[in-house]
């Protein structure tokens, strides 16, 4: 029997549409993670239109009861599209426009978190022009992109200005973060349930685009091998995290656990949904197999629209 059944959402009928692709750099991923979800839905008996975005307009046929929004990256994970939905009263999967903004956005998430006391790691703020003034090791990053894209993990002086120049290419402002030595996990969560701790482990280097998404560069731990006390502080960091940002949907958090306890990179409010992504994969080890995911997804999503309307 499909665990979904026991949601209040049931797709059977329902006249769906699905948004992939987009006009950002993970327009490829967005492709496969819409793909998936459409499958899925349509198993379920949806009726579901997929609509491949390539700019930053979209059409959305009359009598659609939910958009799944599955455009990561620009456009789609940064506000812009949610807010195009909501000015059309169009029901849409994940976050609201401006909750969506400021996740995306590492430096404004920074923020919110510092305002909050949840740990991350020290940063500072550059644009054109000026030099970091953390130490070395650290990490480089343009602000306002995903998956890895634009992210420099800089050792030495020579690496800088390259780093600093790539970064440019994606806006005016840059982040300066220190390099945590310390094992890499990700935590999902879904409304307030948080799922079993991920831990990544890249063959070689960093977790950047290219270890994402290379089949076998790198090794997923699903559950995390961590004692009890450990898992339990990365996941109440995690939630934190979600709370300082006032997200209600569901994301996947990314944190670091190094010797001083767990410590908060990132927040991803439209997470790989392909059937090999991390938040499925979580969700399936806590028992919710692809589709009920799908389904406690549009669930959160319906009763945040109708909260927040």
């Amino acid at each position: 029997m499909n665990t979904h059944d026991s949601f209040s959402f049931n797709p059977s009928g329902r006249r769906l549409v699905v948004l992939k692709g987009g006009p950002g750099a993970e327009r490829d991923v967005s492709l496969r993670s819409g793909a998936s979800v459409a499958a899925s839905l349509r198993s379920a008996g949806a009726l579901v239109t997929e609509i491949e975005v390539t700019g930053t307009e979209v059409e959305i046929p009359d009598g659609t009861e939910l958009v799944f929004n599955l455009i990561h990256g620009t456009f789609g994970e940064d506000g812009v599209l949610q807010g195009l939905l909501e000015s059309r009263g169009i029901p849409f999967t994940g976050e609201g426009a401006e909750e969506s903004r400021v996740a995306f956005d590492k430096i404004l998430t920074k923020k919110a978190l510092l305002a909050r006391g949840v740990p991350t790691p020290r940063s500072e703020v550059l644009t054109n022009g000026e030099t970091p003034s953390l130490p070395l090791p650290m990490v480089i990053k343009a602000p306002r992109q995903g998956s890895s894209v634009g992210v420099h993990l800089v050792r030495e002086a020579s690496q800088i200005a390259p780093a600093l120049e790539d970064c440019l290419k994606h806006g005016s402002e840059i982040l300066i973060e220190e390099l945590v030595e310390a094992r890499e996990l990700t935590v999902g969560v879904l409304g307030d349930r948080v799922l079993p701790v991920i831990e990544i482990r890249p063959g070689e280097g960093f977790y950047d685009y290219a270890n994402k998404y290379t089949k076998g560069a790198t090794e997923y731990l699903v559950p995390a091998p961590l004692t009890h006390e450990e898992t339990a502080a990365v996941q109440r960091v995690a939630l934190e995290a979600v709370r300082a940002l006032g997200l209600r949907v569901y994301c996947r958090v990314d944190v670091l656990l190094g010797n001083e306890g767990p410590t908060v990179l990132e927040i991803n409010t439209i997470p790989g949904m392909t059937e090999t992504s991390l938040l499925p994969k979580a969700a399936a080890v806590s028992g919710l197999d692809f589709t009920s995911l799908c389904c406690k997804i549009a669930e959160l999503s319906l009763t945040a629209r109708t909260t927040s309307a």
